[in-house]
């Protein structure tokens, strides 16, 4: 079986929407929603959304309070584990990852451990960004790239997919990051454990309504935390590393 886990704050305006895409893109497909207590009501539609139409296909874990993106993403992989889900997908709830790639992610994943949507492959790109926007995105993953030693292209996006055995073994409970450098420090660790990793090409919609998630703290966070992740490399290392890419390249690390 396959679940989405989708974080939420205040994405009562979108979701709707966005399940009905998701459900018609893939038939049988489970959906887990991580809200963290949003003040319009996201937890609450969801609730009601289990009850009628998304029955036993749809799932909710309403958290405290604003907790944090990697925090929700835990939580979310963790319950999947708990269950027998074979592959766990991460996706936004602002329709910036649009359901029509999940196919191709599942195609993907036939062959290989990680997928990661990229925005910065052939075929991949993104809409609706001031330059400023492009340069700290593409910056941040080159950045993460030279100081981890990644073959990765985009190493910040956020949907992706993970076999089971992935997430059993990258340590969950280790994890530090809670901002975008989250997305850094999953793959790195299982790059480090010789999980088979692949990108696939997305185009990146910036949200229609809404704030963008990006801070300035979020912003530093991902700065230095990819210098403790270095740092950490021997502690967290595996012996060797396979991956491929969508243009069929293979990495090899000895």
């Amino acid at each position: 079986m396959k679940l989405i886990v989708i974080p939420t704050y205040n994405e009562c305006g979108n979701l709707t929407e966005l399940l009905s895409l998701i459900y018609k893109e893939v038939e049988g497909i489970h959906i887990l929603i991580v809200d963290d207590n949003s003040p319009d009501g996201t937890g609450s539609l969801v609730k009601e959304l289990m009850q009628s139409q998304y029955q036993e296909r749809l799932f909710l874990i309403g958290r405290s309070g604003k907790l944090g993106l990697g925090t929700a993403y835990i939580a979310g992989f963790k319950w999947a584990l708990a269950r027998s889900y074979t592959h766990i997908f991460e996706m936004d709830a602002d329709f910036s990852h649009n359901p029509k790639y999940l196919r191709s992610f599942i195609e993907a994943a036939q062959s290989s451990d990680v997928v990661l949507g990229s925005r910065y492959i052939a075929g991949g790109g993104v809409t609706n960004w001031n330059l400023t926007r492009r340069i700290i995105s593409l910056g941040g993953s080159l950045y993460s790239r030279f100081i981890l030693g990644l073959p990765f292209r985009d190493l910040t996006g956020g949907y992706k997919c993970f076999r089971r055995e992935v997430l059993e073994q990258i340590e969950l409970d280790d994890v530090k990051s809670n901002g975008y450098s989250f997305q850094i420090e999953l793959t790195y660790r299982a790059f480090l454990k010789n999980f088979r990793i692949q990108e696939v090409p997305i185009i990146f919609e910036e949200r229609a309504a809404g704030n963008s998630k990006m801070s300035r703290k979020i912003f530093m966070e991902a700065i230095w935390m990819v210098w403790k992740l270095r740092a950490d490399k021997n502690r967290l290392q595996s012996t060797t590393f396979k991956t491929a890419s969508s243009s069929g390249t293979s990495y090899v690390r000895p």
